[in-house]
């Protein structure tokens, strides 16, 4: 799963760039799921005096609104953009006003001012209101997508990647890098998806289906406390692939 976020200020042009970015995705055929961000502190979609506003009120941690055109699944907490996508399985996600996310970016400005507010080396093209006076910045495309979407999605094709992990620098560099050095090295050309450490785990762990990212030092503990207890069981073989369940 590419997942790609697109940030600026309000009426900057982040959704307009976005819709032109998910038609164009749709026609090439891509599954495409979105997140917006809503920078409001009183934002609910439950109101009060609703059947589903009473279940929360009554306790219930996990509400759902099943309608006979959509399905609305409301969680009592704010969950970080990770819990969040692991709701999808599209080709593409992409994110409105996500700056949380380990995640290639394009800023939607008016101008430079915004553009250098925002910028760091995940951003790789800029669109929105700017694009209507100039196509490069820092020797960085700039894009309009009402007249030229096609060029940034060929863009998008090419640098976005599989989404990255974000662990915490003392917790990994096995590649090297920090997560968010080895996005922006990608985007570079200076570094490829697969130098992410975990392309090369020798363990993998799954809860309720769902692969759980681990750091190489987790790895190594699961991988040498389990083959420590396997190891003495009759049936062991070195180098067989060992599973275990828990139910």
């Amino acid at each position: 799963m590419r997942v790609f976020s697109v940030v600026g200020i309000t009426q900057s042009g982040k959704t307009t760039t976005i819709e032109n970015i998910i038609k164009e995705l749709r026609k090439r055929k891509y599954s495409v799921g979105s997140v917006k961000e809503i920078h409001f502190e009183k934002f609910a979609i439950d109101t009060e005096g609703t059947n589903t506003y009473r279940h929360k009120k009554a306790g219930s941690q996990l509400v759902t609104a099943r309608g006979y055109y959509e399905t609305d699944i409301l969680f009592q907490e704010k969950l970080s953009i990770d819990e969040v996508l692991k709701l999808y399985s599209h080709d593409f996600v992409v994110l409105e006003g996500v700056t949380d996310s380990n995640a290639p970016k394009i800023i939607a400005a008016h101008d430079e001012k915004e553009v250098l507010e925002r910028l760091d080396d995940l951003v790789f093209a800029i669109s929105g209101r700017m694009s209507n006076t100039i196509d490069e910045f820092k020797g960085i495309p700039v894009i309009n997508t009402m007249d030229n979407v096609e060029r940034l999605v060929d863009l998008i094709e090419e640098k976005v990647y599989d989404k990255l992990p974000d662990f915490p620098e003392e917790c990994c560099n096995g590649c090297g890098y920090n997560c968010r050095q080895l996005g922006a090295m990608i985007l570079k050309g200076k570094a490829k998806r697969e130098d992410c450490i975990l392309n090369r785990s020798k363990v993998k762990l799954q809860i309720d289906g769902k692969e759980v990212d681990m750091v190489p030092f987790v790895q190594n503990i699961l991988f040498n406390t389990v083959l420590g207890v396997v190891k003495e069981l009759k049936g062991y073989e070195q180098g067989k692939e060992i599973s275990i369940k828990i139910m």
